[in-house]
Order: C-alpha cells, then structure tokens, then sequence
C-alpha cells in the first residue's frame, strides 16, 4: 500500500470551505501528520472567502539542500504547480516555513477545476519536500545533470534525516539510510527490506528500478559525513533510469521516493500491530480453554473432597470398632482364661 500525496483532512476541510463560501464560518485548524509536518489553515469572519494554509517542515540538517528553511527550488516548484490562484505571503507566518494564501472569490466557477486545484494545494507537502529531487530526475529525463549540483546531494525526508542522491546522466543512484529508534521496528524493518529485495527479482517486477540493500554503506556514499551514516536497519539503494521519470511516472517516482521511509514505517508498524492480534486471539483462545476447564476441575475437586470425608468417615467407624472389639476380646480372653473360681465369681457377681 502507497501513501497518498494529498492530506485527506486538508483536501476535505478545503472542499467543505469552497462549498460553503455564503457563510461565514470562522476556521483555526491546526495538526500534525507524518514526518514532523504541520498545518495551519485559517478563515476569519470577516474575510470568509480568504484562506490562509500555512505550513511547517522539519529543520533541514546541515547537509541537505536548503534555502531559507525550505528545499532547494520550492518557491519555483509552488508557482509552477498552482499558477497565478495563490499568493505567497513573505514573510510566512510565525513558527511556519511557508504561508499561502488563496482566495476563493477569484477561482473560476468550474466545479471540476476548482477540485482539481485544490487536490493540487493538499499535495502541498509533495509539491515542496520534492522539489529538489524533481530537478534531478527532471534532468535525467532529459539525459542531463543539472551543473549547480555536486557529486554527492543529500536531500531531507525527516527531521533531521536525509537520503543520498548520485546524479548522473544515464541513472541517478538514490541511498536511504534506514534508521528506527525501536529495537523491535529496527528487526521487522531489517527483515522487510531483504523480502523487498527479493521480490524484486520476480519476473512481473523486470521493470521496476533495480534495488539492493547492505548492512554497511554503499560505495556511492564515499565523501558522505560520517555521522550521516549512522543505520540500524542497512541502507536501501535503488537506480533510477530514464524511463522510470518519462511523463506522468515523474510525480510518482518523486513522492515514492520521498515518502520511502514512511512506507517502511507504516508496514514495519502494520506486522507489528498483526503479530500482536495474532498473539491476542492466541491467548484469547487459551483463556476459553482454560474457562471450559474450569467446570471439570471444580467437580474433581469436590469429588476429591467428598472421597476424603468417606476415607475419614470409614477411618473413624473402623478405628471406633477396633477400639470396641479391643475392649471385648479383652474382656472375653479374660475370662476364658482367668481361674474357673475367679471366672465364676465374676459372673455370680455381674
């Protein structure tokens, strides 16, 4: 399963927005989704065909390509995806990376463009974290390397995290270092990767860009800073040709690639929450075994305690009879073998 490009409660809230413009709903929404990126939307009462989306990315780590807090060419890449509709307020909001505003009264009325914009403005998050990388692959479907760029880009993807990109003119080779903080997650992570390895190599998969991983850096990493390469779970290498950015399989290479590491996170997380049912039905099924046991232990215990008081009962009446069978084989051997005067006294006596 692939992650969407487009925020879900951002495309819905925007959707809710533009199909209710005649009342005057005043909106402050704010959250956070994956990879530590938040939003701000915001409508006033006063200017209820005003929306202000305001986002905040990650802090880039030294390495990465950067301009003012957001990747290389993401301004461009924002003018070019939505065109003259939206205004970039400079400076953004505070404690924002970048502020939008849009303003609904100058959409055009067609229901079906209207969507179709704002389904662009909720893959905001794609359209800025992949402007970099689409410079690249932008080159390399042309068969060119960009020549502001080294030998080496690092590219950010999580907070203070990047990926490795090798440009040049025939492939871009791209590396992720593959980091979990979990100790359990760095297991089930290390293990899908190797099975993502190898499904690669299924004949139905010819096509797709071939993929390696390793326990220790690739060689392409050479000249990466050292504390970089730190990666509890390996490193993912995959080789992007030509064909894999022509057309429309741009914007999909782009978003796949920058959302890897969220996808390995969210399936490493789906076996960890389906290893835990499994193990809860399992002990739940123990538990309904050890219930309909119950009612036969129970019955043998009272069986136990009913033999015991017959064993004590039986105890007692033998150790009473024993006890009085004593008393008369004793009274009846003395006076079997006491003197026939003493016995006869005895009994003239009684």
């Amino acid at each position: 399963m692939m992650l969407q490009s487009h925020s879900r409660f951002l495309l819905q809230t925007l959707l809710t927005r533009a199909q209710n413009l005649d009342k005057a709903v005043e909106l402050d929404y704010q959250w956070i989704e994956f990879d530590d990126v938040r939003y701000h939307v915001q409508v006033t009462m006063k200017n209820p065909s005003i929306l202000l989306l305001s986002v905040s990315l990650p802090n880039p780590p030294p390495e990465a390509m950067s301009f003012d807090g957001l990747p290389l060419g993401a301004i461009e890449a924002i003018k070019t995806a939505y065109g003259t509709g939206f205004q970039i307020l400079d400076p953004p909001r505070d404690g924002f990376s970048l502020t939008l505003k849009l303003n609904f009264s100058k959409l055009r009325p067609d229901e079906a463009y209207r969507n179709s914009l704002l389904t662009k403005l909720a893959s905001i998050r794609e359209v800025v974290m992949g402007a970099p990388l689409k410079i690249i692959l932008r080159h390399l479907a042309s068969r060119t390397v960009a020549p502001e760029l080294d030998r080496l880009v690092a590219i950010m993807h999580r907070p203070n995290e990047t990926f490795f990109l090798v440009p040049q003119a025939d492939k871009v080779t791209v590396a992720f270092p593959m980091r979990f903080k979990d100790s359990v997650d760095t297991i089930l992570a290390t293990s899908f990767l190797k099975q993502f390895v190898e499904a690669r190599r299924a004949a139905s998969l010819s096509s797709a860009p071939s993929c390696s991983w390793s326990p220790t850096a690739p060689h392409e990493l050479e000249g990466a800073p050292k504390e970089t390469l730190s990666a509890n779970a390996g490193f993912v290498t995959f080789v992007i040709m030509p064909r894999h950015v022509e057309g429309e399989k741009l914007d999909r290479t782009v978003w796949n690639l920058s959302t890897f590491h969220a996808y390995v996170s969210y399936h490493v997380k789906c076996s960890e929450g389906f290893m835990h049912t499994r193990m809860r039905r399992r002990v739940e099924s123990m538990i309904q075994a050890l219930d309909q046991a119950k009612p036969l232990e129970k019955t043998r215990s009272m069986n136990n305690k009913s033999f015991k008081r017959l064993v004590s009962f039986v105890t007692n009446v033998f150790r009473h009879s024993f006890t009085i069978l004593s008393f008369v084989s004793s009274k009846s051997l003395s006076f079997l073998f006491a003197p026939s005067s003493q016995g006869l006294n005895d009994v003239n006596s009684k």
